[in-house]
């Protein structure tokens, strides 16, 4: 059964979920690659981060419209997680899964497949653009999004769909 889910998202609404869900995510959602997360540390947020889901996405945008939003490889970003989580941060999305140990107790990973970014695309609009001297890739995007398809591949216990599957191997 798919659990919908609205951002922000409190302790509460993760606890429940569990590696191998299928959650709806609306709300708002913000994008953040590489050089985003390297500025969150020396200037804090752009946006209230207690509850945030940050998507580790560089979207194609034209006109104000998103074109294609697909996920990036999330585990480049495992050095920023103990920060992220400290300032309320409860959800990622992305490609590939994460330091699974890290998550435990704070927050869940949701998997988007690569190569999906037009399907993404129809679930998102922008609100807000903040760091546009990044470039349109790494610039931080406050989207509105509405029912994203989403799996858990990491819950808050720290259970893995990742690992699990390398184990089988």
């Amino acid at each position: 059964m798919a659990i919908k889910l609205r951002t922000p998202l409190s302790l509460e609404d993760i606890l429940k979920l569990k590696a191998g869900d299928i959650v709806y995510l609306s709300g708002t959602i913000y994008t953040a690659r590489d050089l985003a997360h390297k500025r969150f540390l020396s200037q804090g947020f752009p946006f209230e981060p207690e509850g945030a889901v940050i998507y580790h996405c560089g979207p194609l945008v034209k006109d104000g419209n998103i074109i294609s939003a697909g996920p990036t490889t999330s585990a480049r970003m495992n050095p920023y997680l103990e920060f992220l989580f400290s300032n309320g941060i409860r959800g990622i999305i992305g490609k590939g899964g994460m330091d699974a140990k890290k998550f435990r107790g704070k927050a869940v990973y949701f998997a988007f497949p690569g190569g999906a970014g037009s399907l993404a695309a129809k679930h998102l609009k922008v609100k807000r653009v903040y760091w546009e001297d990044l470039g349109m890739a790494d610039a931080v995007w406050e989207l509105e999004v509405k029912d994203l398809p989403l799996l858990v591949a990491i819950d808050v216990n720290g259970n893995s769909l990742y690992e699990g599957a390398h184990r089988e191997l």
